[in-house]
């Protein structure tokens, strides 16, 4: 059973990680909250035995082997830092930080520690994007040339917040949503980008000069080209994830959610059909994956250098966005 300490007393871990950890047999023995009061209220709230108000009682504590990093961006290379210095395993929201150098980092620390480092890239856990994955490995649209990705959203109130005004923390919808565009079309596609170009917006929700929409396109090793639309202010929009090749097309409906939904239908010369799937709770999922990596069985379904690529290709988006210009994706591994 790995035991796990909390880095945050967040909304996500509230809403999906901390079920999702012991619905895979996992014990959550700790929170830490910079609040001690905010700490002490999560912890009743959840069951969980202890709250801290410092990393050092987190880190330190012998009865924690793994923690779940969710504090704003810019504090995840110290606290990851820390943890990896401690030895206990990391799994890390994304972005994995606010620079790449930082990113790196966080790799190399858990390297040089043998922890196993996560990012928490829920979106390849979906049926639909590995029933996608599968066709596309199997050869059922022939060779991919194009791809569109629908992830712009309504950012509810309770989620503002940070991601509106503060730049500093990584802000804006290029590195909350952006990045898992870029994880699962490198997922399902197998491919890497190396170019991104962009415009972003300001629709009147963000602050401080921070993005709310963004739309682009990133280029692959392969040649193939994918657009994205990514925001925070469409109320009504649906998500979806397309990919066309030579011989025929995906089309993934309500695809870009942290919920088990959404559909794949293959489109060639034989017409149309549904692909089966098998939809189960993305983060149980993950959790999975990452407990069997602890166990030497394995790696955890988004690695650390998968978190390395999204921020690099994250990062290339936003200075695309800034100057109008093409920019090269670079990861540094």
């Amino acid at each position: 059973m790995t035991r796990w300490g909390l880095i945050g007393a967040s909304t996500i871990a509230h809403e999906w990680v901390i079920d999702a950890i012991r619905a895979n047999g996992g014990e959550i023995v700790s929170v830490m909250s910079a609040s001690a009061e905010r700490g002490r209220k999560y912890a009743a709230d959840h069951g969980i035995a202890k709250s801290v108000a410092t990393l050092e009682e987190l880190v330190g504590d012998p009865e924690v082997d793994a923690v779940y990093i969710s504090t704003t961006n810019e504090l995840h290379r110290d606290q990851a830092l820390a943890a990896a210095r401690a030895g206990k395993h990391i799994l890390c929201e994304k972005p994995l930080a606010v620079s790449l150098e930082d990113a790196r980092a966080m790799v190399r620390a858990a390297k040089e520690a043998g922890v196993v480092l996560a990012t928490n890239h829920h979106l390849r856990n979906a049926a639909t994007h590995r029933a996608m994955r599968d066709a596309i490995a199997a050869g059922r649209i022939g060779t991919p040339l194009s791809a569109r990705v629908f992830h712009a959203v309504y950012l509810p109130p309770h989620l503002q917040g940070w991601r509106l005004d503060r730049p500093e923390a990584g802000g804006g919808v290029i590195l909350d949503i952006t990045v898992h565009d870029t994880d699962t079309l490198r997922f399902v596609l197998g491919d890497d980008p190396v170019e991104a170009i962009a415009f972003s917006q300001a629709g009147g929700m963000s602050k401080a000069g921070l993005e709310d929409a963004v739309m682009g396109v990133l280029r692959f090793k392969s040649g193939m080209i994918a657009q994205f639309h990514d925001g925070f202010t469409t109320r009504y929009a649906e998500t979806g994830l397309e990919v066309h090749g030579s011989e025929g097309s995906l089309i993934g409906r309500n695809v870009m959610t942290q919920r088990a939904i959404g559909t794949v239908t293959l489109r060639n010369a034989d017409g149309e059909q549904e692909l089966p799937l098998d939809h189960r709770n993305l983060y149980e999922t993950a959790l999975a994956a990452f407990h069997a990596a602890v166990a030497g069985k394995g790696k955890p379904s988004a690695t650390g250098e998968d978190g390395v690529w999204s921020l690099a290709t994250g990062l290339a988006v936003v200075e695309a966005a800034k100057t109008g210009h093409a920019v090269r994706i670079e990861t540094g591994l």
